[in-house]
């Protein structure tokens, strides 16, 4: 039986994102997560998860520590300040004749 004196020890190894490139020349996408002692441990796990069937060309692990994201309750004040600069959106913009507008 634990006491409310005994203390919690967190046993997991840390965590790492795992951004995986599915062919050449396109973005790196995030796929998941996976524990780790160390990066070369994280990209080994990281394999075995994420491109065992050869879905991927690339790995990336990072950190989950070292990432820093907005939060939804940002959106409001964090994006504002985009949305008056109006040379931004191209309704400004005439397509040249013969080019699709979409």
């Amino acid at each position: 039986m634990t006491t409310s004196t005994d203390a919690v020890i967190d046993t997991q190894w840390p965590l790492w994102e795992v951004f995986t490139q599915a062919e050449q020349a396109a973005p790196h996408e995030h796929a998941g997560s996976v524990h780790a002692v160390n990066a070369e441990m994280a990209l080994q796990n990281a394999r075995d998860v994420y491109a065992r069937r050869g879905e991927a060309i690339s790995l990336w692990v990072v950190p989950s520590d070292a990432i820093t994201a907005s939060t939804p309750g940002d959106a409001g004040p964090f994006f504002d300040p985009g949305n008056d600069k109006a040379y931004r959106h191209p309704q400004f913009y005439k397509a040249p004749r013969g080019v699709r507008v979409f």
